[in-house]
């Protein structure tokens, strides 16, 4: 049972990541319907910002998280007013193309600037703490409190603020809510801004306790949408409920099976979800 209780520690932890990558493409899915692939670029992306900040400029790793998802707030109002907004009445494929074009180019740029290489994001976290056998590293407590604190915030976000409001009028009606005086295409700034900032905190997190390097974006996007897909589209709680069970499944997987067969757990979940319950767990018919 230790062993068990173990896994499911760790799964928590990487839980947390696919949690905030899943939530970043749930808003973007359900309040404007746009199928955001290139999210797990840009959240690797952040991570690597987030290394630089802390390897050259000597910043505390806090410090660097919130830098980096602060640009990263600033690159996803500029993704969607550079590349969606003007197929915003195109035919999905054309969201879909501009995306790969995304992901294509800034796994180009981070390739020819950071290299082939594996890169870890330094943190001072490194204590280990024993606890009823159960070994629990202090980065992984830390990882999964940051989650939780960003989770909080977004909740305060969407239901307490102005803004918050303005978001959930236009992902019920967007016609409705732009008649009554809501700009939608502030909200899709917004929108943007918020999940592109939670997926590079998402990304530097991955970053301090695996690594970084050149094709991440392209698993952490799909672990998104195994998320995305496993909670309910559009739902934010579904995805967190999505992203803990994914984490802990692919820990039990690579614990009890093998690591060769963690990758497919999120393939597995995906086509059972679709088969069973299409609408996941906490979605709506």
């Amino acid at each position: 049972m230790t062993e068990f209780f173990q896994q499911v520690f760790n799964g928590l932890a990487i839980g947390a990541v696919y949690t905030l990558i899943g939530i970043g493409l749930t808003i973007v899915f359900g309040i404007l319907g746009i199928a955001h692939f290139a999210h797990g670029v840009v959240a690797m992306s952040g991570g690597y910002v987030a290394f630089v900040l802390i390897e050259k400029l000597g910043l505390p790793f806090f410090a660097a998280v919130a830098l980096a998802m602060l640009a990263g707030a600033v690159f996803g109002v500029m993704i969607e007013r550079i590349a969606y907004r003007p197929v915003q009445k195109a035919p999905p494929i054309n969201a879909f193309i501009i995306a790969l074009g995304l992901t294509m180019m800034l796994d180009g740029l981070n390739l020819v600037t950071f290299g082939p290489d594996q890169i870890v994001v330094r943190t001072p976290y490194t204590h280990v703490y024993h606890f009823l056998g159960l070994v629990l590293t202090e980065l992984r407590l830390v990882v999964m409190a940051c989650t939780s604190l960003l989770l909080v915030a977004m909740w305060f976000f969407v239901t307490r603020t102005k803004t918050g409001r303005a978001i959930r009028a236009v992902a019920q009606n967007r016609g409705a809510a732009t008649l009554m005086g809501v700009n939608a295409n502030a909200v899709s700034y917004v929108v943007f801004g918020v999940s592109s900032a939670l997926g590079v905190a998402g990304g530097a997190l991955v970053g301090a306790m695996l690594a970084l390097a050149p094709g991440l974006g392209e698993s952490l996007v799909i672990k998104g949408f195994a998320v995305l897909i496993l909670g309910g589209l559009g739902s934010i709680p579904g995805a967190v409920v999505g992203g803990l069970i994914l984490g802990i499944s692919e820990s039990l997987a690579a614990g009890y099976i093998s690591s060769s067969y963690k990758d497919v757990i999120a393939f597995a979940v995906m086509i059972i979800v679709l088969l069973f319950r299409p609408e996941g767990l906490l979605g709506k018919r």
